[in-house]
């Protein structure tokens, strides 16, 4: 691998664990995976994050923010968490291994 400017104690705090949905499996068939990720995170960062922890090699990484949702609980208005997804796309023959267990 090749050496990052970026701290590996930061970059292991940007990823906050992995999606495991129905679209997201579907993804995985194009050997793409899909985290959850600080809001603050840029794709640079995502990219070293995830080539440092799985020892894989990044093509791409795609984010997207969704907007706040306004959440409603009685006659209080709050907010949902502000939540960030990064969908990383592997190098062809590099796999992530999700379920330890199996």
């Amino acid at each position: 691998m090749t050496k990052n400017k970026y701290n590996p104690r930061h970059l292991a705090d940007l990823i906050l664990k992995p999606i495991i949905t129905e679209k997201a499996t579907t993804l995985l068939e194009q050997n793409k995976y899909v985290f959850n990720v600080l809001p603050k995170a840029t794709k640079p960062e995502i990219k070293a994050a995830i080539e440092d922890l799985f020892e894989v090699k990044v093509i791409g990484v795609n984010t997207s923010l969704p907007p706040r949702k306004k959440r409603r609980v009685g006659k209080f208005i709050g907010h949902k968490s502000l939540y960030k997804r990064a969908i990383v796309t592997l190098k062809e023959g590099n796999t992530i291994n999700l379920f330890p267990d199996t």
